[in-house]
C-alpha cells in the first residue's frame, strides 16, 4: 500500500478500504502538466452536465502564481467515450486519488460550481477524515448542503434541465453529436447528485462562498449554511446574475479568489 493508500481511523471509525486505483490520472486534470513556479494549485470542479473548459480563462485571471488544475470528470469533451459516473462515493473516492497522487507538497485549495461545489465539499472531507493533505482552502459555488433545489427536470429530462438552468453553450444545441454528449453527461450528473445524502460533515479548512444574486436554485440565505460546515466561514460574495452567474463574472470573482488564497496559502 502507498502513501496515498493509507487510512485512518475518523471519529471512532475504521477505514478499511483503500482508495482506488485511478489509470491515466493525468487524463482528469487540464492542464496535464501544472505551472512549476506557481506558490499554489487550484483545482476547479465543473457543474453539472459541464466540463473542464468553463475554466479556461481562469489562469489568465488569476496569473502565474496560481497553478489551475481544472478536473475534467469522464463522460463529456475528450472523454466522452468513457463511462460516466452516476454514483457520488465511487466519484469521489476517485477524486481523492487524482489530487493525492497530483499532490507534490505545494498548498492547494479547491473550487467547484453548483455539482462541482458538491463534489468539492464531499472530496474535502474525505481526505480530511483520511489524514491526507487537505485543501488549505474550500470554495463553493451555486450549492449548499442546504437550501438547494436542483431542477425537477434533472433526472426525468436532462435536456429540459440543461434548457432550463441555461447550461447548453452557444453552438451544442445545434449540433446532434454534441447535444446528445451534453444530455448523456446531464443525466449522470444529475444521479451522481440525486446519490448524496446529507451527514452534517464539518470541514476543517476555510470556506468562502459564492452565488449569483437570481439563482433560482437558492432559497434566500441559503449559502450561510457553510458557516455551520467548517472551522472558519469566510462569507458569502453576492453577483448579479443567475446560476451560472460566473460566465459574466469570472474577472470579479477570480479577483476576490486571489485574495483569499493568497492569505490562506502563502501565496504572497
Amino acid at each position: 500500500m502507498d502513501a496515498v493508500d493509507a487510512v485512518a481511523a475518523p471519529r471512532g471509525g475504521t477505514y478499511a478500504d483503500p482508495l482506488p486505483e485511478v489509470r491515466d490520472a493525468g487524463r482528469w486534470l487540464h492542464p496535464a502538466e501544472p505551472e512549476p513556479d506557481a506558490g499554489v494549485r487550484l483545482f476547479l470542479l465543473h457543474h453539472s452536465g459541464g466540463g473542464a473548459s468553463m475554466y479556461r480563462a481562469w489562469p489568465a485571471e488569476l496569473g502565474a502564481a496560481v497553478a489551475c488544475r481544472a478536473v475534467q470528470l469522464p463522460g463529456r469533451q475528450e472523454r466522452r467515450r468513457e463511462a460516466p459516473y452516476t454514483r457520488l462515493e465511487p466519484l469521489v473516492a476517485a477524486l481523492a486519488k487524482v489530487v493525492a497522487q497530483d499532490w507534490d507538497g505545494r498548498p492547494y485549495a479547491v473550487f467547484g460550481h453548483s455539482m462541482g461545489a458538491l463534489l468539492g465539499y464531499r472530496l474535502t472531507v474525505e481526505l480530511e477524515r483520511r489524514a491526507l493533505p487537505a485543501p488549505a482552502l474550500l470554495a463553493v459555488s451555486g450549492w449548499a448542503p442546504t437550501g438547494f433545489s436542483a431542477p425537477a427536470a434533472l433526472s426525468s429530462d436532462p435536456l429540459a434541465a440543461l434548457r432550463l438552468l441555461g447550461g447548453l453553450p452557444a453552438g451544442v444545441e445545434a449540433d446532434p453529436e454534441l447535444l446528445a454528449q451534453a444530455v448523456r453527461a446531464m443525466a449522470a450528473d444529475g444521479a451522481v447528485c440525486a446519490d448524496h445524502r446529507d451527514d452534517g460533515a464539518v470541514v476543517g479548512a476555510p470556506v468562502v462562498a459564492y452565488q449569483g444574486r437570481e439563482d433560482p436554485l437558492l432559497a434566500p440565505g441559503a449559502m450561510r449554511a457553510w458557516s455551520g460546515r467548517t472551522a472558519e466561514f469566510l462569507g458569502c460574495r453576492t453577483f448579479p446574475g443567475d446560476h451560472y452567474y460566473l460566465r459574466d463574472h469570472a474577472r470579479a470573482l477570480t479577483a476576490d479568489l486571489s485574495q483569499s488564497l493568497s492569505r490562506y496559502t502563502a501565496t504572497g
